[in-house]
């Protein structure tokens, strides 16, 4: 094939020349007869084309053509060289000599003056300015816009560094960021974090599957060159081994498959943990149907058939389970997803014989017989790519699950609406958005977004800008000169990884719920103790109960605000008071317009009477709860408005944390000032400790850490049950600190992935 693209068999050829000489190729008489089909002028003139113009060298000998057609052969795609990048950039070099070295050298060069570094003898200076003043004269005579365009560069360049250097030495870059850092630190949550990483590594790992796809179906155009490469490699050499070729190149193109499963783990765990109110189901199920006939139609004609098989199997499977989602009437249909037994395999896995797990166990089969063929090499290059169109149709299976028919319907209607009615969605989108950033404009939403977003971006850019001598276009690219798919899935494990720590430091020993009571305590870890051991080997021998959950009864006796945290509060006392000001009453709330017939009046109510007024809105259908504190809270503003410096405060950010102190009752009913128990309230209970009178009987749970063995203990407190209360405020119930419970979450989404590769064949039974 060397010698027809080279008819006067030269030792080395130019590219040129070979592309002119590629339609001769296909003028080789027949030969032996392939075992695949012969490839047609066209498809042969497109893949040499492709091949010899990939080349970096000019000249191409024949071992250089050899090597390059068995590169191509194994799916190596050719790359430009680091010799061509060479010539590239000196050609480039070379065009952009007309500069004289001074002068590029005088871009490089800080604004600041006298920072040359050398001393050089006056006359050869003198010599040197004199020729590089000519030299610069005739470029700018030769090249009069070239010469205006680089002073107008070099004036750009010099005033933004100064201008840089000015503006960072006037704001302090380094508290700004200290103030954003604390800011966000402090209004960082655990709930936030659950809220947040979930959709986050869903949405990233779906995006990084859809460019996976992608990629894999851009293969597949690659397979065809291939196989008319092959074809017409076989006619010269009859004894070309194909399989192996096919196998070869399966193994060589095999990254965006392994990709792609990772990304499909990483949305598998994310999903069942992540708020489905803010994933579209109906939209993603119609996208993964998409994708999954995009997925088959790239697969190689080879594995065809037990593709093709496969895919049937695997959609009736899926469409005899989904008819357990059809109406209770439609007995005959939903007979068919019926399970008629479980056979338990375990303590964990479930068997279920029904007729969509009999078409499962024959896809199993058939997945076994794609991997087998050519001695289990068909394991990359037939099972792997065909567990793309596998996965997404499964995907698209659970996302119907979790869709409703309101849902279905409008994506049906989006989805006509952009394909025929484009232009009419374009002008509704278009005028909803506007809609709503005047919504927001109202609501003053937009300028706090806008405020915060100027904030953030000051610091960070002028960072940027100062640190490094290139753009922030240059540092993206540097990030994504991979891919985007790495760069996706990095971020991923970075953040499931620092994620995964902190829960694994939250979740922590599971606790023991003891049964020991107060009595048993006291006098194990309490006076009589102390008495007879001391009180330090008291606490050393008490020691061995940390980490029990107990519940006990006692009497309330007060509680006080043990710390306070306002991140926006402390961010806004360091600034001026003009922006301190206007900010508290951009992010906060004004004091309420207190007439004066109201003020005076304040001087005369207090917290009883509003409990009093609570306990008879109870049985109220006009006035509200949540009306009646709104009440008190604006009574109580009333009175500190007139000593307020401010108009405006920010006190809803505050979070408290209380200290209660309870007195434990001994067997014949007294209390005992030494036996009294402190328990430090997250600000959850804000309200029910704040509705508690001294004297109340509560039962409260806690664990048991930190001081114990001493006087006065302090222990969290995770529940609290008042049993005296008559107050409407405490809810009559039972007020429990709400904790994630990792464990369960993680078994959860263990459990979701076990069925989405074995539902409806075996089934999890998983209990955290």
């Amino acid at each position: 094939m060397y010698f027809k693209l080279n008819p006067e068999r030269k030792n080395k050829v130019p590219v040129a020349e070979m592309l002119g000489n590629v339609s001769q190729v296909n003028a080789v008489p027949g030969g032996s007869a392939s075992r695949i089909p012969s490839p047609t002028s066209g498809q042969t003139q497109k893949v040499l084309e492709n091949m010899v113009i990939n080349e970096s060298k000019q000249l191409v000998d024949l071992e250089d053509f050899v090597e390059m057609t068995k590169n191509y052969a194994q799916g190596i795609v050719p790359s430009v060289s680091q010799e061509s990048r060479a010539l590239q950039e000196g050609d480039e070099e070379h065009e952009s000599d007309v500069v004289p070295s001074g002068c590029k050298k005088s871009h490089k060069r800080p604004w600041s003056f006298g920072r040359s570094g050398m001393m050089l003898d006056s006359k050869q200076t003198g010599a040197m300015k004199r020729a590089m003043d000519m030299k610069s004269r005739l470029t700018m005579l030769q090249y009069p816009l070239h010469s205006v365009m680089d002073a107008k560069e070099s004036l750009v360049d010099w005033a933004s560094r100064a201008g840089v250097q000015w503006l960072s030495t006037i704001i302090p870059t380094q508290h700004v960021n200290a103030l954003i850092f604390f800011f966000i630190i402090s209004n960082l949550t655990v709930d936030l974090f659950a809220f947040v990483i979930p959709l986050l590594v869903f949405y990233l790992s779906f995006i990084s599957m859809i460019i996976c796809t992608l990629r894999v179906f851009k293969k597949s155009k690659t397979w065809e060159n291939f196989s008319a490469l092959t074809s017409l490699l076989t006619r010269f050499e009859p004894r070309l081994d194909v399989e192996q070729a096919e196998t070869n190149f399966g193994w060589n193109n095999l990254e965006p498959y392994l990709y792609f499963i990772i990304s499909v783990f990483f949305v598998i765990f994310s999903f069942p943990v992540a708020n489905k109110g803010w994933i579209p189901c109906s939209e993603l199920s119609t996208v993964a149907i998409f994708f999954t006939a995009v997925s088959y139609m790239s697969l190689s004609p080879t594995a065809a058939m037990y593709a093709r098989q496969a895919l049937v199997i695997e959609v009736a499977s899926s469409l005899c389970c989904l008819t357990q989602l059809l109406p209770q009437s439609m007995t005959v249909l939903r007979y068919l997803g019926h399970t008629f037994a479980t056979v338990p395999l375990g303590d964990s896995v479930v068997l279920k014989l029904s007729l969509p797990c009999l078409l499962y166990v024959y896809l199993f089969y058939l997945f076994f017989s794609m991997a087998k063929m050519r001695g289990f090499r068909g394991t990359y290059c037939f099972f792997v790519p065909y567990l793309v169109c596998f996965m997404w149709w499964e995907f698209s299976v659970v996302l119907l699950r979790s869709s409703s028919p309101i849902g279905l319907i409008r994506t049906c209607v989006a989805y006509f609406l952009f394909l025929f009615a484009l232009p009419v969605l374009a002008f509704g989108l278009a005028t909803l958005l506007v809609i709503q950033l005047f919504k927001w404009f109202l609501e003053l939403e937009l300028t706090k977004m806008i405020v915060t977003l100027v904030i953030c971006a000051i610091p960070v850019t002028l960072r940027l800008w100062t640190r490094f001598s290139m753009s922030i276009l240059d540092v993206f690219r540097s990030l994504t000169h991979r891919g985007p798919v790495k760069l996706i899935l990095l971020c991923i494990f970075m953040v499931t990884f620092i994620f995964s720590i902190y829960v694994y430091h939250a979740e922590g020993e599971k606790v023991y719920n003891s049964t020991m009571t107060w009595n048993q305590y006291s006098q194990a870890c309490g006076p009589p103790a102390w008495e007879t051991k001391g009180m330090a080997q008291t606490q050393i021998f008490c020691s061995h109960l940390q980490g029990h959950r107990v519940t006990w009864t006692g009497r309330f006796k007060h509680v006080r605000v043990a710390e306070t945290e306002n991140g926006p509060h402390s961010v806004i006392n360091l600034l001026p008071v003009f922006i301190g000001d206007w900010l508290r009453c951009l992010y906060g709330e004004t004091y309420p317009k207190c007439e004066p017939k109201n003020a005076t009046a304040t001087n005369h109510v207090n917290h009883t009477d509003f409990m009093h007024l609570a306990e008879g809105s109870a049985g109220s259908a006009t006035v509200s709860l949540p009306m009646v504190l709104r009440m008190q809270e604006e009574e109580e503003l009333c009175q500190i408005k007139a000593m307020a410096k401010h108009m405006c405060h920010v006190k809803r950010f505050d979070s408290y944390r209380f200290e209660v102190t309870v007195g434990m009752i001994r067997g014949e009913g007294a209390d005992d000032p030494a036996r009294d128990v402190i328990l430090i309230a997250s600000n959850e209970f804000r309200q029910v400790l704040f509705s508690l009178k001294p004297g109340n009987m509560v039962e409260f749970s806690t664990k048991l850490d930190g001081r114990l063995g001493s006087k006065g203990p302090a222990f969290e407190m995770k529940a609290i049950n008042c049993l005296d209360c008559v107050s409407s405020l405490v809810n009559g119930g039972r007020q429990v600190k709400l904790e994630r419970n990792w464990r369960r979450t993680t078994m959860r989404a263990m459990k979701f992935a076990f069925d989405f590769f074995f539902s409806p064949f075996l089934s999890a039974k998983i209990t955290a």
